[in-house]
């Protein structure tokens, strides 16, 4: 991190700004051309002071989170975490039609400790079908098994790194003070606001698809009958 290190004052390390201002451009540039193509980041914070932030951030600009503990084989081991996902939507599908109640209370109150369980953990992933484009962690030495899940599968990690991390680890490091709610919260804002346009742009483009099919189709049927209204040749002259 010497590099994004301004100054050392009583032991403290203070990070230059605009080294982080550098970064974090390219990192919006990042996420925001990866979401405009259709994909998907997964926000990972799970330290107690960043986990409110993460959450807030990626419900506004719809993309998936984690910010209770990182479930091994969460990347890594898909089919597993879909299924857990699977049990999850079918007991809250059960609560919400009823059907929970064909049960004992006994009965009942394990499935509901169960629902929670699987909430805490999942919630944040539910509809996570497929590999996530990108990951955006805070922390990437307390979430480290979260980035060696991501480096095993190449996709590429965008994470805000303080003075006792090494920024190799991320393919986009933001250097930034990773404990201080207040700057975690200004780089997730710009991030935020990147990925919220990108997304903007992306439903858009796809609104507009159908649309054009549809003029492309009816081109197609003028030309086709065009050319069916044309009288045949006549046959020349014995």
């Amino acid at each position: 991190m010497k590099p994004y290190i301004f100054d050392a004052r009583h032991g403290i390390h203070i990070i230059d700004l605009s080294k982080t201002a550098t970064q974090l451009e390219a990192a919006c540039n990042f996420l925001a051309n990866t979401v405009r193509k259709g994909g998907r980041v997964a926000f990972v914070g799970t330290k107690k002071q960043a986990q409110q932030a993460i959450k807030e951030t990626a419900v506004e600009c719809g993309q998936f989170y984690v910010t209770e503990r990182w479930l091994g084989g969460t990347l890594t081991n898909i089919a597993t975490i879909k299924r857990s996902i699977a049990r999850m939507k079918e007991l809250e599908r059960m609560e919400a039609d009823g059907s929970i109640n064909n049960y004992v209370k006994q009965e009942q109150s394990s499935l509901r400790r169960e629902a929670a369980r699987l909430a805490k953990y999942f919630s944040g992933i539910r509809e996570m079908t497929s590999h996530p484009a990108a990951l955006f962690v805070v922390d990437i030495k307390r979430e480290h098994n979260a980035v060696a899940e991501a480096r095993k599968l190449k996709i590429p990690v965008v994470a805000i790194v303080d003075t006792n991390c090494d920024p190799l680890e991320a393919d986009f490091p933001i250097a930034g003070n990773d404990d201080a709610i207040r700057s975690v919260r200004v780089i997730l804002g710009a991030i935020s606001a990147a990925i919220t346009q990108a997304r903007a742009e992306f439903e858009s483009s796809k609104s507009r698809q159908p649309a054009q099919a549809d003029v492309a189709e009816a081109e197609a049927r003028l030309t086709v009958a065009a050319s069916d209204s044309q009288p045949a040749p006549s046959a020349p002259a014995a």
